[in-house]
């Protein structure tokens, strides 16, 4: 079954969502992104008053950049390749020291339509999502054309951020 590709207003709507629930947590959050190129910083800053929960994002397309803005070993990335899970965990944890934000998410994936390899098919895409606490990382194997698979990846990017931003319960 072909995964459902957001609409922008799809991920409109849980952006806002993201911020309310940021706002309220009192958590800042910041992003870095390879694949995703600015997509997910774009749909949060749509959103009027993301300042008071979004400082900063990077977009480190080249392995040169998430080395020198991110922290991201070239050990990691001639090993694993960029598309990897060290180099995701090292991007969302270096994007969120580099800001100093409590919660950072980090994308690299193959948005196509070239570039894959038997190993990592076009729509492969790594996350991670990291705090101070911990660091979570996933893979997702997206389908659809290039503007697909980075839509679908912003919407799983923004998703995982709302689902990793504390609740109070009291």
């Amino acid at each position: 079954m072909p995964a459902h590709t957001p609409t922008w207003d799809e991920i409109h709507q849980l952006a806002a969502r993201l911020g309310l629930a940021a706002k309220a947590a009192g958590v800042q959050l910041s992003s870095a992104e390879s694949c995703t190129g600015g997509l997910i910083a774009g749909a949060i800053t749509d959103i009027a008053g993301s300042s008071a929960w979004f400082d900063e994002a990077f977009v480190t397309y080249a392995n040169a950049a998430k080395m020198r803005r991110l922290g991201v070993s070239e050990d990691n990335l001639t090993e694993f390749g960029a598309v990897s899970e060290p180099v995701v965990v090292q991007m969302a944890e270096g994007a969120r020291q580099q800001a100093n934000a409590d919660l950072a998410v980090a994308t690299s994936g193959i948005a196509g339509p070239d570039g894959g390899s038997p190993d990592k098919p076009v729509g492969t895409v790594w996350m991670a999502w990291a705090s101070a606490k911990e660091c979570e990382s996933r893979c997702f194997h997206f389908t659809g054309d290039r503007q697909a698979v980075r839509l679908q990846a912003v919407f799983a990017a923004l998703t995982g951020l709302l689902e990793k931003i504390p609740v109070d319960r009291g």
